[in-house]
């Protein structure tokens, strides 16, 4: 009772009195009942949630590589080692999937183009170390991948674009101005034939011939140094010609 007595008594000098049972202090003045003394924040994503979802995408991009966009989700949750639900969870329909995958072998080439510049000194070594770089990351499973059904025009997806198409032309560019890398080209060549050259046949039937890639890749890169040993036909593939294909 002396404990309840001495409580009413500090209310009644401070102006401010508890509300029972809800955690509330009441303003006199609004006649209102003041926010929580606790905020109300958004949980982050627990730890082991975000594993879930990183694998979820490494496994859709492996299938995708594999087996073409088309593969099933199932598939998807079973090579990520997560039930049905989860995968749903994350990614509620294949174009949210494909969407995620497309934004993350973006990034990580762009990264692998920053880190080719940051390791190499000599520009035409970076360019090289980028080409090959970006063959590991599958960059040219991103064309079936983006003939799906999905949103290309996302902002995400463009604004990682513009980044990856920014870093490679620097590191043409650096070529080119030292002298290393022949004029007639532009940056829509390297990314052009990167693609094709990387683009994964779906199917296992194919997946040997993989060991290759490298090998032909560097073929190409012997062709890319000056003094240019032929004339190409046609003219320079640019970025605002990729855009327009």
């Amino acid at each position: 009772m002396e404990t309840v007595a001495k409580s009413a008594a500090q209310a009644a000098v401070t102006g401010n009195t508890a509300q029972p049972g809800t955690g509330r202090v009441a303003d006199p003045a609004a006649g209102k009942s003041a926010a929580p003394t606790t905020s109300c924040r958004a949980a982050r994503p627990r730890a082991d949630a975000l594993r879930n979802r990183e694998r979820i995408v490494s496994a859709a991009r492996e299938l995708f590589v594999e087996f073409g966009p088309d593969v099933a989700l199932d598939d998807v949750a079973r090579r990520a080692g997560v039930g049905n639900a989860t995968l749903y969870r994350n990614f509620p329909d294949r174009a949210a999937l494909t969407h995620e995958v497309v934004l993350a072998v973006t990034s990580r080439t762009t990264l692998r183009a920053e880190e080719a510049v940051a390791a190499e000194s000599d520009p035409f070594a970076a360019l090289s170390r980028f080409v090959h770089a970006a063959a590991d990351e599958r960059i040219g499973a991103l064309c079936p991948m983006i003939s799906g059904v999905f949103d290309k025009d996302h902002p995400d997806l463009l604004a990682e674009r513009d980044r990856l198409e920014e870093a490679v032309a620097g590191l043409v560019t650096r070529a080119q101005s030292a002298g290393r890398l022949r004029t007639d080209i532009a940056v829509g060549d390297v990314l052009v034939a990167l693609s094709q050259l990387t683009r994964p046949l779906p199917g296992i039937a194919c997946q040997g011939i993989d060991r290759f890639t490298h090998r032909h890749l560097q073929l190409f890169l012997d062709g890319l140094e000056t003094p240019a040993r032929s004339e190409l036909p046609g003219s320079a593939a640019t970025l605002e010609d990729l855009r327009r294909s």
